[in-house]
């Protein structure tokens, strides 16, 4: 029998919007019809199905597995989250058993194994897991970091299917309840486990729905993100499950590989509703104007999510224009906000209109932290507005002092509703830190208002402070960039601390092999920004796939700053003049 996808709608179940008390109740509804999930190959072959029907057997099955194996209600169980339907078997388990799942990333880098195996040891001790599973072909990752430790069991998919499970009786959570753990993605040494209550995650979810992007009967979702980043697994698993949506998902490592999948699956399928950071746009774009043949319908996709970094207006421009013969709209374009402190969502630019860009003026920008309208040009900086903040929900832009600014003044982005975690897990001082009694969240970002909209300018503890002017390191870093030795992602900025003051340090991947040519680009790097910015930076070669990332594909500037100072790229450096 060929293998089918699973349909869009269920003719005999009435649409529920995300109004359910739980991820369990949520699932035993969303069993009683046809919808579920699809899993296709890198080339766009259907390889897999999980009907919610099923998965609402096999989750049953897993978390009385858990229950025989000795697991207490609120134990913790290690996940190293694939696209498979054994994860999300396992992760729904977990909901069953009343036992906290924790999604963890998978490998960024065949070449990162010591430093992958540290990480796992630092969340399964940091998290304090009983148990934890992987993926077959990343047990033994798993077994190294749990070696040592007093787990109950550590193995794959086949090894929890094979526990006994007779007699085990299901404690499924409650509202009142936890749900899972989230580490947040630069979670390494010091893991900070975002404790997700069952509430946070229905509240996010019946926000999502009903005002973010409006869900209803006849939407499809099709997805590449990672499920153990907030967006894969709360925007792209589990709200479609509470909406009793169909989706279709590649893997991670295969939307790398072959982008265009992503849009063919969108087009086939008729999908509505996918996201992806900037770069996942960009990616396309360049294997279309590769040459790469595809022919694509895209009038279905009503809602083109962009999060998880900075909104890039080129960049969803371009796209814009690549894809709009393949019936792409510049309308469906829906930047938003969010992170794994707010369950997800926080904010989505209003449905089916141009997204709004605020042209302001730099100089302003730097030295009085005001979002002061600029003609366009060389002087102004363009950014995104990324919508009204959900239904119950609230934005505040507070000064150093804790005082509340009025629009278009930058400020420290405070954010309040009921999808706010429940805590950093067991680390309270962590908490109060970033979590205010009345239940303001310090969210650890820039920028401000504009008509109620919300407009980031960047990370507090990224921003560079040279002379007391503001710069943000992503100016820099997309201005040299653009130069065609450069491709997006091979530049990060940052700043260090001298006995006079700070200096500014630009790390460039360089894949030229040549001396002259090198030291070119290094110059070439240098002329740019000293015209465009009036920095004088101090310019660094690095070699290609050198700059840290986070579990969630985003660069990480401390990483990169901390290589830095250790000296991990001064032998690369000092080549280009030999």
């Amino acid at each position: 029998m060929t293998l089918q996808a699973t349909p869009t709608t269920s003719p005999a179940l009435a649409t529920r919007r995300s109004d359910f008390d739980t991820i369990c109740e949520a699932l035993d509804y969303a069993a009683r019809g046809d919808t579920g999930f699809n899993f296709f190959s890198a080339k766009g072959d259907l390889a897999q199905v999980l009907t919610y029907r099923e998965l609402r057997e096999r989750a049953r099955e897993f978390g009385q597995s858990l229950v025989r194996l000795g697991l207490a209600k609120g134990d913790r169980v290690l996940l190293i989250a694939d696209t498979d339907p054994d994860f999300m078997v396992a992760f729904c388990g977990c909901q069953y058993a009343g036992v906290l799942p924790v999604p963890v990333a998978l490998p960024m880098t065949l070449g990162g194994r010591a430093a992958y195996v540290e990480q796992l040891r630092h969340q399964l001790t940091g998290c304090g897991a009983v148990a934890a599973m992987a993926p077959d072909g990343f047990l033994t990752f798993l077994n190294e970091a749990a070696q040592g430790l007093d787990l109950k069991l550590v193995g794959g998919p086949k090894e929890f299917a094979a526990l006994p499970r007779d007699g085990a009786d299901l404690r499924p959570f409650s509202k009142s309840d936890q749900s899972y753990l989230q580490f947040s993605s630069g979670s390494t040494r010091f893991p900070k486990g975002i404790d997700i209550p069952q509430r946070s995650i229905m509240a996010n979810a019946n926000a999502i729905t009903l005002d973010g992007l409006d869900i209803n009967r006849g939407d499809r979702c099709t997805s590449w993100l990672p499920l153990y980043h907030d967006m894969g697994l709360v925007g792209f698993m589990l709200v479609p499950l509470t909406t009793q949506m169909s989706i279709d998902y590649i893997a991670t490592r295969d939307f790398a590989r072959r982008s265009l999948t992503w849009l063919k699956l969108i087009s086939e399928y008729g999908g509505s509703l996918s996201y992806s950071p900037s770069f996942g746009y960009e990616l396309c774009t360049r294997r279309l104007r590769e040459g790469t043949e595809v022919k694509l319908d895209l009038k279905s996709w009503r809602g083109a999510g962009i999060g998880g970094d900075m909104v890039q207006h080129p960049i969803l421009q371009k796209f814009a224009d690549a894809f709009g013969p393949h019936g792409f709209s510049p309308n469906a374009f829906v930047p938003s906000y969010g992170m794994a402190e707010t369950t997800l969502a926080m904010s989505f630019a209003p449905l089916n209109k141009r997204y709004v860009v605020d042209e302001i003026d730099r100089d302003a920008l730097a030295h009085r932290n005001l979002a002061v309208p600029g003609a366009s040009g060389p002087n102004t900086r363009a950014f995104v507005a990324c919508g009204h903040a959900l239904q119950g929900h609230a934005f505040e832009i507070r000064d150093d002092a804790g005082r509340v600014l009025p629009e278009r003044s930058v400020g420290h982005i405070f954010f309040r509703g009921p999808s706010i975690m429940g805590g950093y897990y067991q680390q309270p001082e962590m908490t109060a830190e970033v979590l205010n009694a009345d239940g303001w969240l310090q969210t650890g970002d820039l920028g401000y208002l504009l008509d109620d909209q919300i407009v980031i300018t960047g990370r507090a503890k990224d921003l560079i402070i040279l002379n007391g002017r503001n710069i943000w390191p992503q100016d820099l870093e997309w201005s040299a960039e653009e130069l065609p030795d450069l491709r997006r992602g091979d530049v990060a900025a940052f700043s260090v601390d001298e006995n006079d003051g700070e200096a500014v340090v630009i790390l460039v991947q360089c894949r030229i092999s040549e001396p002259a040519q090198r030291e070119k680009l290094r110059r070439e790097v240098y002329a740019l920004l000293q015209r465009a910015h009036g920095v004088e930076a101090r310019v660094t070669l690095v070699p290609p796939k050198a700059l840290p990332q986070t579990s969630s594909g985003k660069l990480s500037r401390s990483k990169a700053k901390a290589n830095y100072l250790s000296g991990a790229y001064e032998q690369f450096d000092a080549a280009v003049g030999a």
